[in-house]
């Protein structure tokens, strides 16, 4: 007989199910895990939602009692779409905790229906996470300029006389673009090297509304990765070129009387001078062209490339009102995320935004991770369109997620 004797302990009781409710609530669980898989939106996102509605539904009031105004019929059409997204949002939330209710019920009943459950939850999850995307687009705000025309500078960077070829590459890109969308566009001013194929600076007028919004996301440091002309032994050269996006406030038509009283008596210095470089005899003997200094801020424009003084001057006025509000609304922008003290990524000019690689056929965009192999297309502008819509919705996402850091 074995001097040892088998010690045979009782099991643990089984631990009932009202035992642990109390502690691990799943209904909880469950609604901050669709939370986090985007399918609901957060509390605050939720209640701002409603409150646009709100504000939308006297808007339709305000329409009815005191007559038609555009501006707020626009603005209602705006929430129109957002009131609709919400109201089948609160639809199917309640119906998706329910249904989870049910999927996690040991009911006889409930078990010979779980699997149409568990399909039917799936479901509303999709539709939930549509809903869901469409309502956090509608609570980021607009851009003040969206619906404004705009000003495309360009500027050679590092690289010599192929950083001048390049900026020139760029603006005549964009120029394709406009040409293909039948976009109204002018070049307000070029700069060009005498004996060679570069500007120093190039300014184009994009005439269509809703340029500013379209190309707001272009300005930045643009690389090009090529061979040169002038390279004897192959080697790839890199060379840069800045893309400045501007707000057209107004027309830059001919009052340029109109435009200077815009600002305060000795706000502006303006010197009148004569027009320098290439263009003939009358242009370099005749004191036509402009150059514009803001005393408060020193921002200087210099336009020459009219006969008309009156011309270069109100061209000028423009392009100074424009680089302004930019200015204000950069330092509006940095204010309020200083305030916040959120250190989040920014849509707005940094360095080196997009690469132009000639011998890979390559464009890369930096900031939403998209390449496209067909830089011939991207340059001609037949492709541009593919990737400027690539980075709208790159940005997109960033103030998404921002709107909820915020929040």
């Amino acid at each position: 007989m074995s001097m040892f004797r088998a010690v045979v302990r009782p099991l643990a009781p089984p631990i009932r199910k009202s035992c642990v409710a109390p502690f691990f609530p799943v209904s909880r669980y469950f609604s901050t895990g669709l939370e986090e898989a985007g399918y609901k939106l957060h509390p605050q996102l939720l209640a701002k939602a409603q409150s646009l509605r709100t504000e939308r539904d006297k808007l339709s009031k305000s329409l009815t009692d005191d007559g038609y105004d555009p501006a707020k019929a626009l603005e209602q059409a705006r929430l129109d779409g957002l009131a609709s997204n919400l109201a089948r949002y609160e639809q199917f939330v309640p119906t998706l905790d329910d249904l989870h209710k049910l999927s996690v019920s040991e009911d006889p009943e409930a078990l010979e229906l779980r699997v149409d459950v568990l399909e039917e939850m799936e479901d509303i999850k999709q539709q939930l996470r549509d809903l869901t995307n469409r309502i956090k687009k509608a609570l980021v705000s607009t851009h003040p300029f969206a619906s404004y025309p705009c000003i495309l500078e360009f500027r050679p960077g590092v690289g010599g006389a192929e950083a001048a070829i390049f900026a020139k590459d760029l603006m005549n890109m964009y120029v394709s673009y406009c040409t293909l969308k039948k976009w109204r566009y002018s070049i307000l001013n070029v700069n060009e090297i005498s004996g060679a194929d570069g500007i120093t600076e190039g300014m184009l007028s994009i005439e269509e509304s809703g340029a500013y919004e379209r190309f707001r996301f272009e300005g930045g440091v643009h690389r090009v990765q090529r061979i040169p002309a002038t390279e004897s032994k192959g080697r790839v050269h890199t060379s840069a070129a800045a893309v400045i996006v501007l707000p057209q406030l107004d027309s830059g038509g001919e009052d340029s009387n109109e435009a200077e009283r815009s600002f305060a008596p000795g706000e502006v210095r303006i010197d009148i001078m004569r027009a320098r470089g290439a263009g003939g005899q009358h242009v370099n003997t005749t004191e036509s062209a402009v150059r514009l200094t803001h005393i408060p801020t020193g921002i200087t424009v210099s336009m020459q490339d009219n006969r008309s003084q009156h011309k270069n001057k109100a061209k000028a006025f423009m392009i100074l009102r424009a680089r302004l509000t930019d200015k204000e609304h950069a330092e509006k922008v940095a204010r309020e995320r200083q305030s916040r003290s959120l250190q989040v990524a920014s849509t707005d000019r940094s360095d080196k935004v997009r690469t132009y690689n000639y011998p890979q056929n390559r464009v890369t965009d930096h900031r939403c991770g998209f390449t496209m192999y067909d830089l011939d297309g991207c340059m001609g502008g037949t492709s541009l369109e593919a990737l400027l819509d690539r980075v709208e919705e790159w940005a997109q996402e960033e103030d998404m997620k921002n709107l909820e850091m915020k929040e």
